[in-house]
């Protein structure tokens, strides 16, 4: 999640709790409200009341910026978030009818709660891209990679803004990717790394990026201390595109970069608190889903000859294999005469029921039983079959990595890019397999579960 929608996330948190408050004094009175302020009924029934405005606003895309960038587009995200969360609140009141907002709290809470919502986002769009809150960036290099930088800049206007390049011819000594035919527009090179320093302080830069393609005889360090030690941001080309996009630069990684980059750290508490969820979640989802089993058993057998489930051997934790459990999607003998093969849009070997199987996700409830079993997380990059992931090793540098925690039902390619069918879009998920065991957390952790519960709502990525 962005720095930007955290903002917006944590002072909506407080304008529920003021638009709630609010609602309350009109209808009962101020002094009523004040004597059951600290009442445990009213604190439980607050908490409830914000989470669901949250997460309902969430569900709508509230907190997209990418998509919300009218005023118009927001007030519609924001009403779609209103009648989500008047639904929402409505089960919880019919389950539990002690945290009932009566008299009319619950319709005026909801009025108020998106009016100040709305001033609250259209005031914090207009901030977000006044030019004085953008950092900007000076890219250290005129070569492809800093082309591509200073490009992921220019097409992603939401935190950062190109200053411009710096070139690095150093003395007699020139490299020619870098400085003998500059990639990047001549108009915006604004000088010699030699300059660095003034170069920085003319365009009040914030943060300067290497994106040298080779840095051996050229890399101008005491240029570079001078900037730290005044106060500038010194970023490599990767770590500023992990940064700026959540994925990793794979082509621009070395060996050295994962060692000594932060992350890729897990505790010991970290990993029990993460097992012990696991196991509560998936116990839930199987108390829940057990009792309809039989009817999907049903629709199977009605559907197509063969059995319920299917099973599958996948690789997990430390690449050890294990039997990943589905409720079967393809006919029986699908890959008879093919052997393993990626699926695909429109997969004829996938059955009509199938189809909406995989596009609601509940192929995949058996997979529950890999959870509690231990062969799987709740969050983490998903499994692949051995036959893929032995040809992909050949080909993707770091595919091997992807491979040093449990495997999940979700994750954050799975909610970050669509099905993946080629060796193009299994690089393209192992940059955000590799970004979530880098920045690995409870947090983390949290956004990608409440981003899939709105993937498998909206049907978004199955095949």
């Amino acid at each position: 999640m962005t720095f930007n929608a955290t903002v917006l996330i944590g002072f909506d948190a407080i304008l529920a709790v003021a638009a709630l408050f609010s609602a309350a004094v009109v209808r009962l009175g101020y002094v009523e409200v004040n004597n059951k302020l600290l009442d445990s009924t009213s604190i439980y029934t607050t908490i409830i009341f914000v989470v669901v405005m949250l997460f309902s606003s969430h569900l709508m895309e509230v907190y997209d910026l990418g998509k919300n960038v009218k005023k118009r587009e927001i007030v519609i995200n924001i009403l779609f978030g209103a009648v989500t969360s008047f639904s929402l609140l409505s089960v919880v009141f019919y389950l539990n009818p002690d945290v009932m907002l009566g008299r009319g709290i619950l319709f005026i809470s909801l009025c108020i709660f998106a009016l100040l919502q709305f001033c609250w986002h259209s005031l914090y769009l207009v901030g977000k891209n006044h030019p004085r809150f953008f950092q900007s960036v000076i890219v250290l290099g005129t070569g492809a990679l800093a082309a591509q930088i200073g490009e992921m800049i220019s097409f992603n206007k939401r935190n950062f803004a190109l200053a411009g390049y710096a070139s690095c011819d150093v003395g007699s000594q020139k490299n020619d990717t870098e400085s003998a035919q500059p990639v990047v527009p001549h108009d915006t090179i604004l000088g010699n790394c030699d300059d660095l320093l003034d170069i920085a302080l003319r365009t009040q830069a914030e943060v300067i990026v290497v994106a040298l393609s080779e840095r051996r005889g050229i890399f101008p360090l005491s240029d570079v201390l001078r900037c730290k030690l005044n106060g500038i941001q010194i970023m490599d080309a990767p770590s500023f595109f992990e940064l700026a996009q959540g994925k990793l630069m794979l082509e621009s990684i070395t060996p050295s970069w994962f060692i000594f980059s932060s992350g890729f750290r897990r505790t010991t508490i970290f990993s029990i608190c993460k097992r012990a969820i696991d196991i509560y979640l998936s116990c839930i989802g199987l108390l829940i889903t057990l009792p309809f089993f039989p009817l999907i058993a049903l629709a199977i057998k009605l559907d197509s000859s063969g059995p319920v489930f299917f099973r599958q051997e996948r690789v997990g934790n430390r690449e050890k294999l294990f039997v990943l459990y589905k409720f079967r999607t393809m006919g029986q003998y699908a890959e008879e005469g093919t052997g393993a093969v990626w699926a695909e849009k429109n997969d004829p070997r996938v059955t009509k029921l199938g189809r909406f199987f995989r596009g609601s996700r509940i192929d995949e409830i058996p997979q529950l039983i890999n959870v509690l079993k231990g062969d799987m997380s709740f969050v983490g990059p998903r499994p692949e079959r051995p036959e893929f992931v032995e040809k992909l090793k050949l080909v993707i540098p770091y595919y091997s990595k992807r491979h040093f925690i449990k495997p999940g039902l979700t994750g954050w390619a799975q909610v970050r890019y669509p099905y993946g069918s080629s060796v193009e879009d299994a690089v393209e998920k192992l940059r955000y397999d590799l970004y979530y065991i880098k920045n690995i957390c409870p947090f983390l952790d949290t956004l990608i579960f409440f981003e899939t519960i709105k993937v498998v709502l909206f049907g978004w990525g199955g095949r």
